[in-house]
């Protein structure tokens, strides 16, 4: 009684948390796409699974009465379904992760016909122990007894099982983000199921088999179905959102190409596409050719490489473009969006058709009245603008107007009914990205309202995105006279920002060769000290700084060469001490803080290779020392202790000590 309440307890449990499943994909196969197949091969193993616990749980009720007679060919028969349905869970739990790979080749052909292999000769092997029980017996008193071939069919499903783990393993490793966690649930199942198995084999009166497969198919329902669930929500909610808005909706795993489609657009099923969810890159490039309007393919193709879909969104938050779709057997213009999902692995791909769009406002362009007084646009213009948009501030609707010649006369170049509602919907298009704030909080009606209540005009600076490059823009909104309408100007600026930068790039050139050494080039002990004085700042303000180290250096034998040879060798001897430092520290700034003294600076890479960098120095200083020929520096490094250092000058003098520590030991050498 005690044994079967194990199996019991999970055959319940597992009911309850696969009901779903069952119900809703069933057990047929038939006419599915490989896709569909996952949840009904799932379901396959949890009915394997189902029917083992069912039969352990029967035998064990059964085998504390094994002294009737009557019952021992059951309790014989269903010793039998046991290995059957063990072995059977085996081979579903197999064909369930093929699907779920859906990877073919042959590794998946190695894994079908190891597994159908394996479940043949258990059958085979079954139906032969009647006549010589080499799996198991049962004695005089119907006690059963497993033979030696029943462990090593144990052992052979537990290698089975580890196999399935090792490549599981793999598949995850090259894998990322939330599918890596399904294959590694998957592998971890595969690990239970073959452990259990060890346990089972130990001792045959435990349920630990059953108790394994409940274990795995926790994990399964846990990490891989609650997660597809989840994903699938993601889906449902994506399309019902945005299918009623767009023709097609495209969800795209990047790595791998293979994507979701929702469409409820019949025009969208007129098109001639390629869509089998496999490869969204190479479908598209594929089906460019049957449904694109022949003008516009080459230029459509020029948008589905992979690499450069990602650069045109790198920095955006969407990507657009247009092209003609034959529908029909007409031409129609699509307009073509992409946009990553919050940062994650996965694209966003819609497509809608503007045509009936473009074919209005171009209606509206052709039937705009030209009566309009250029006199109230003229009254509110203190400069030449680029363009001008006329707004009606009692309904928003607009006209864009451009200069179409020098003499500063119009042309309508856009128009509408909601400026406010257009503008917001083109400012993540073009506008930086680290403008795209207070231009939209400039363009609030509201605020501009209430801006235009105090203030004459209102103006913002702001970066607008041209070529893929931000230029300095400038809009000002102005009241015009009738009081009804808001004339707002766009002029570029990015001539007078980049002059403006000049200048301040001239004055701090003019500030850095105050901060540099005359005679090597290098940073002098003013730029030095002010170096310090920052460090210093931070380690006062309690600012976690950065690892850094000092090294101290004095160039030797300064005074006997400006003694013997003259100060010109002397200078060029502190050259080449600078140019020695500066070849060796290469990513950290060199200071000359005295005649022949010098500090440098450590700093990232070069703070990581210190030791190595610092071996360089006194191996090529020892060189030439040993010729005499080339600088002779001696060097003493101090690393910032952040626990003990309090000052930048404790780590300077540590340095310092060193230093001289290292020209006695020069000076010994001669």
């Amino acid at each position: 009684m005690i044994y079967s309440l194990v199996p019991a307890s999970v055959l319940i449990i597992n009911l309850i948390i696969n009901w779903e499943s069952l119900r809703k994909y069933g057990f047929s196969e038939k006419n599915l796409d490989v896709k569909k197949r996952i949840p009904v091969r799932y379901n396959h193993f949890i009915l394997a699974a189902t029917l083992y616990f069912i039969v352990d749980m029967t035998w064990g009720l059964l085998y504390e009465h094994k002294e009737i007679s009557a019952l021992f060919p059951i309790i014989y028969s269903l010793t039998v379904f046991y290995f059957l349905f063990m072995l059977l869970t085996m081979l579903t739990w197999t064909r369930y992760i093929v699907a779920y790979l859906n990877k073919g080749g042959l590794r998946t052909a190695v894994l079908l016909y190891g597994v159908w292999t394996m479940f043949g000769l258990g059958v085979v092997c079954l139906m032969l122990n009647r006549f010589f029980h080499f799996m198991f017996t049962y004695n005089e008193a119907h006690e059963y007894i497993g033979e030696t071939g029943r462990n090593v069919s144990f052992l052979l499903q537990i290698a089975f099982y580890a196999v399935i783990s090792v490549y599981m393993l793999y598949v995850a490793h090259k894998s990322t983000g939330r599918q890596r966690i399904r294959y590694q649930a998957v592998a971890v199942t595969s690990i239970v199921l073959g452990v259990f198995l060890i346990f089972q084999i130990l001792n045959g009166f435990l349920p630990s088999y059953a108790m394994g497969l409940m274990f795995g198919i926790c994990l399964v329902h846990s990490y891989v179905q609650s997660g597809e669930k989840k994903q699938k929500e993601i889906h449902d909610h994506i399309a019902s959102v945005m299918a009623e808005d767009y023709e097609a909706i495209f969800y795209i795993e990047i790595d791998s190409g293979e994507y979701l489609l929702f469409s409820k657009s019949q025009k969208y099923q007129s098109i001639n596409a390629k869509a089998l969810g496999k490869d969204f890159f190479k479908e598209a490039m594929e089906s460019i050719d049957d449904c694109v309007f022949p003008e516009d393919r080459e230029y459509a193709k020029s948008f589905y490489d992979k690499e450069t879909m990602l650069k045109n969104i790198d920095g955006k938050r969407s990507f657009s473009f247009k092209y003609r779709v034959i529908v029909n057997d007409e031409p129609r213009f699509f307009l073509f969006t992409v946009m990553r999902d919050h940062g994650s692995q996965y694209l966003i791909f819609y497509e809608k058709d503007i045509e009936d769009e473009l074919n209005a406002e171009k209606a509206q362009k052709e039937n705009q009245k030209k009566t309009i007084t250029f006199g109230q646009i003229a009254e509110s213009l203190a400069s030449n603008y680029d363009v001008i948009y006329y707004v009606d501030m009692t309904n928003s609707s607009y006209i864009g107007y451009v200069a179409n010649n020098i003499y500063g006369q119009l042309q309508i170049s856009k128009s509408g009914e909601d400026f406010f509602g257009d503008a917001s919907s083109n400012i993540p298009n073009i506008i930086y990205e680290l403008d795209i704030d207070i231009v939209s909080e400039y363009i609030n009606k509201d605020n501009m309202i209430s801006s235009l209540e105090i203030h004459k005009d209102h103006s913002i600076d702001y970066r607008l995105m041209a070529d893929g490059k931000p230029r300095y823009t400038r809009m000002t909104a102005r009241k015009a006279s009738d009081g009804e309408h808001i004339i707002i100007g766009v002029e570029d600026i990015d001539a007078e920002v980049q002059r403006e930068k000049q200048q301040l790039s001239a004055l701090r050139n003019e500030k850095e060769l105050a901060r540099r050494d005359e005679l090597t080039g290098i940073k002098n002990k003013t730029a030095y000290k002010e170096l310090e004085a920052s460090v210093q700042g931070n380690i006062d303000n309690g600012m976690d700084y950065l690892d850094f180290a000092l090294i101290v250096c004095d160039a030797n034998n300064l005074k006997k060469i400006n003694d013997t040879l003259g100060h010109a060798a002397g200078d060029e001897y502190i050259k080449a001490s600078a140019r020695l430092l500066c070849d060796i520290f290469v990513h950290s700034p060199v200071f000359r803080v005295g005649g022949d003294e010098f500090v440098v600076f450590l700093r990232g890479s070069d703070y990581l290779s210190r030791h190595e960098l610092m071996d360089k120095l006194h191996g090529e200083v020892l060189e030439n020392n040993k010729t005499g020929s080339g600088v002779v520096l001696a060097a003493g490094m101090s690393e910032y202790n952040p626990e003990t250092d309090r000052f930048v000058s404790d780590i300077f003098e540590r340095a310092d000590k060193k230093m001289y520590e290292d020209k006695q030991r020069l000076k010994s050498l001669k």
